[in-house]
C-alpha cells in the first residue's frame, strides 16, 4: 500500500534551508516543545554518562514509576509488567497495531487526525476507515459514529487531546465509546501522548473506561523530551507475550540514557507545570489575534499545543499556502492535508509550543501578510 509523505517535514526542510541562508525562522510546523528536558533529568544524564557503559536495558524503576502515574493521575491500578518501554510514541503505535491486528483488519479513526495513524496502518497492510469529524463533534470521533459502522471495524484509534485540533473527548463520551467497543468487539488503541497538557481541566484516560485498551504515551510532549526518544505502550494481560515478542525483534529497548533521565523527569513537576503556563499564555495570544487575521473558524484547542484553522476563504491548496507563508514571513506552519486528505487542503495547523516572545514576533509578521489578502 502507498504511504504518503509527511508534508510538514517538507515545510520544515524549506525552513531550515532559509535559516541557513540567513533568514529568521519561527518554527510552528512541528509539535515539539521549544524547552529542553527538565534540569534534574539533564543532570542525571551527565552522572550516568560518567559512570555507566549502558547497553540493552529496560528500567524496572521507570516502569514502576509509570504505573504510579496511572494510580496518581487516574486512580487506576496498573501492573508494571503491562508497560513496555519504547523509543517514543511512534514505535509504540507500530507495536500496538502489530501485536493486536492482522493484515486486512479495518481500523477506524477520526479525520482530521495525526498523519502517522493512516500511514502506519497502510504500511502494516491494515485498512484505515477514516470518519469525517467536523465542528459539530468538535473534530472528534463519537460513540454514535462507531455504533453505525457496518461492518464493525476490528479496532479504533482514539486521541484526546487530539492532533491537529487539540480537542478533548469528554469523560461521558469516552465511556460511551468504550461501551460501544465492548458491545461490538472493537479493540481500542488510545494515544494519550498529550496528557498533562490541558487548559480545561483534567483529561481522563481511556483506561478508566476500557481496562483492555492499549494506551500509548511518550516523554516527548509533557516532559519536553522529544529528542530523547522515550515512550511506552500499556497492553492488556492477554497481549503481553505477543507484544514483547514484537518489541524484542523490531525495536529492542529504548536508549538507556533516556530511561535514566526519564525517571527523574517524572518528578520535575514544578518545572513542567511552568511550561504549561507558557503554552497557556501562547494559546491566549493566538486566540486573541487570529480572528483579526481573518481566521475565525478554528477547532477548540482544549489541550496539546495546536490550533487547527480554516483558511478556505484564502486557498484550496494548504501546501502551497504554507510554503508561501514561510517564504514571505519566516513563519513555518503545517499544511492541513497531512491530517485530513479530503478537507485539509483548506486548513493549516499552528503549533504554539515555542516561546512567548516567538509567538509575539510571529503574530507581528502574520498581521500584515494576512491583511494583504
Amino acid at each position: 500500500m502507498t504511504v504518503e509523505p509527511f508534508r510538514a517535514i517538507t515545510v520544515s526542510r524549506l525552513a531550515h534551508q532559509l535559516k541557513a541562508e540567513g533568514r529568521s525562522i519561527i518554527h510552528m510546523e512541528f509539535g515539539q516543545p521549544s524547552t529542553g528536558a527538565p534540569a534534574a533529568a539533564i543532570a542525571r544524564a551527565h552522572q550516568v554518562l560518567d559512570a555507566d557503559a549502558m547497553g540493552y536495558w529496560e528500567s524496572p524503576d521507570l516502569r514502576g514509576r509509570i504505573a504510579r502515574l496511572y494510580q496518581g493521575r487516574y486512580d487506576v491500578s496498573v501492573d508494571p509488567d503491562r508497560i513496555l518501554l519504547t523509543c517514543g510514541a511512534s514505535p509504540a503505535l507500530v507495536l500496538a497495531l502489530s501485536a493486536r491486528f492482522r493484515p486486512g483488519d479495518r481500523i477506524a479513526l477520526a479525520r482530521p487526525g495525526y498523519v502517522a495513524y493512516r500511514n502506519a496502518l497502510r504500511a502494516l497492510h491494515l485498512e484505515p476507515v477514516e470518519i469525517a469529524c467536523g465542528p459539530e463533534s468538535r473534530f472528534q470521533l463519537t460513540a454514535a459514529q462507531l455504533a453505525v459502522l457496518d461492518p464493525a471495524p476490528a479496532g479504533v484509534i482514539i486521541a484526546s487531546p487530539a492532533n491537529p485540533t487539540g480537542t478533548i473527548i469528554p469523560d461521558a463520551e469516552l465511556a460511551a465509546i468504550a461501551e460501544v467497543c465492548r458491545t461490538r468487539n472493537i479493540a481500542i488503541v488510545s494515544d494519550e501522548i498529550y496528557h498533562g497538557l490541558s487548559y480545561v481541566g483534567p483529561t481522563a484516560s481511556m483506561l478508566q473506561f476500557a481496562p483492555d485498551a492499549m494506551i500509548i504515551n511518550s516523554f516527548s510532549k509533557y516532559w519536553s523530551m522529544a529528542g530523547w526518544r522515550l515512550g511506552w505502550l500499556l497492553v492488556p494481560d492477554a497481549l503481553i507475550d505477543a507484544a514483547r515478542a514484537y518489541i524484542g525483534n523490531m525495536f529492542l529497548t529504548p536508549p538507556s540514557l533516556s530511561q535514566h533521565a526519564g525517571l527523574v523527569a517524572m518528578d520535575a513537576t514544578e518545572e513542567l507545570e511552568g511550561h504549561i503556563q507558557t503554552y497557556a499564555r501562547n494559546r491566549d495570544l493566538m486566540l486573541e489575534a487570529l480572528p483579526a487575521l481573518g481566521l475565525r473558524k478554528i477547532a477548540p484547542p482544549d489541550g496539546a499545543f495546536y490550533i487547527w484553522a480554516d483558511i478556505g476563504h484564502l486557498t484550496d491548496d494548504s501546501v502551497a499556502f504554507c510554503e508561501q507563508l514561510l517564504r514571505d514571513t519566516g513563519v513555518a506552519t503545517a499544511p492541513g492535508v497531512d491530517f485530513d486528505p479530503v478537507e485539509g487542503r483548506r486548513f493549516i495547523r499552528f503549533s504554539f509550543a515555542v516561546s512567548t516572545p516567538e509567538i509575539r514576533e510571529a503574530l507581528d509578521r502574520l498581521r500584515p501578510w494576512f491583511a494583504a489578502r
